[in-house]
């Protein structure tokens, strides 16, 4: 049951494609502390169909004209990779909020422009980094920040299936489409080596980074076969944690995502579902002390939604922001680049040393 707070963020969504049908406009009408007070695209008549099930309070045609409505007070930036920086820089000079899809750009450089200006604007950015409000890998990072003491390692990884599409198949709705969307130059899949990382990478190094902190070095190898892409990946962690990152797309199995981590006083293992099924990962938190087990049910699995009310909360409320931004979003740029120069060198690359694009 919706329970709306009296006080609520009025929330422009950029784009009205399949990412922002499956997630973000569902999330601005579910949300307690926010509501779905516009949408724009540049497809009317995907606009109109989308206006018609949503009944936003506006509808814009033109992004401009919605930055112009003085009762807009944050931006979600649904749209394909390409545009999210020079989007996301327009909401921020209009003196919008934003929640931007990630990856938050393709090279170090775009990363750091949007770092700029949002210490500019003095606005709020966030990153769709939304495995961050995952209820069941908050309580593993809440128990590694306060009882875990020392992490010794953490291996992550983040497998996608052959059978991905057949599965979320069954479980979503057909999206909308348009002949009349804009879509950026080129093919964003030309080269899959970069698509992959940044599609599915991101969410791999960010939760590393969620539970181990700052990744400071990597050294990785790539390897190719039969259409698959295999990264494995030796991280170094700014506390003196080992890590190793597993990235395979696609494996002939289903769906397989999760983490291990020792540390001092306990270990934590976990195995995360695909992120459509809208379930929590199943984290079993084992306790050194008195040698027991805990795993949380996690029973609020809409990710999506509570990633948006966590922006929420920042913003009216003036709450610490729960979320990744704009420098979790740079990091994570910055290890997807030292990824790939590794792959390219076989050297070992400390994450400050990077520049470029994945």
């Amino acid at each position: 049951m919706i329970r709306k707070q009296d006080r609520r963020l009025r929330v422009g969504v950029l784009g009205c494609g399949p990412i922002a049908q499956f997630a973000h406009l569902e999330s601005c009408v579910k949300a307690g502390n926010a509501d779905l007070y516009a949408i724009c695209d540049a497809a009317p008549d995907l606009l109109a169909r989308m206006g018609a099930t949503y009944e936003p309070e506006k509808i814009y045609g033109d992004y401009d004209e919605m930055l112009a409505d003085p009762q807009l007070e944050a931006v979600i930036v649904a749209t394909s990779d390409a545009y999210h920086v020079p989007m996301s820089i327009k909401a921020l000079e209009a003196g919008k909020h934003v929640l931007c899809e990630k990856p938050i750009g393709v090279s170090v450089e775009e990363g750091g422009m949007l770092a700029d200006a949002v210490r500019r604007s003095g606005k709020v950015l966030q990153v769709g980094h939304m495995k961050r409000f995952d209820p069941a890998l908050e309580a593993a990072r809440d128990f590694v920040r306060d009882e875990i003491g020392e992490i010794l390692a953490l291996k992550a990884w983040y497998c996608d299936s052959t059978h991905r599409y057949t599965n979320t198949d069954a479980v979503q709705p057909l999206p909308v489409t348009s002949k009349l969307a804009r879509k950026p130059g080129g093919n964003p899949k030309a080269d899959l080596r970069q698509y992959f990382m940044l599609a599915h990478g991101s969410h791999l190094v960010d939760t590393a980074r969620f539970l181990g902190g700052e990744i400071v070095a990597v050294r990785a190898r790539l390897n190719k076969r039969f259409g698959a892409y295999c990264w494995f990946v030796e991280t170094e962690f700014a506390d003196g944690a080992l890590g190793h990152l597993d990235l395979t797309v696609a494996v002939r199995m289903d769906w397989h995502e999760g983490f291990q981590l020792y540390g001092e006083h306990g270990s934590v293992i976990a195995k995360t579902f695909n992120p459509w099924y809208f379930r929590a990962s199943e984290v079993d938190i084992f306790h050194e002390k008195d040698a027991t087990s805990r795993r949380p049910l996690g029973a609020d699995g809409h990710f999506f939604r509570r990633q948006l009310e966590g922006l929420a909360e920042t913003i009216l409320d003036g709450k610490p922001m729960r979320g990744a931004n704009v420098e979790d979003g740079l990091a994570s740029i910055r290890a997807m680049v030292a990824i790939a120069r590794s792959v390219e060198t076989g050297d070992r690359v400390e994450i400050a040393s990077v520049t470029g694009a994945v």
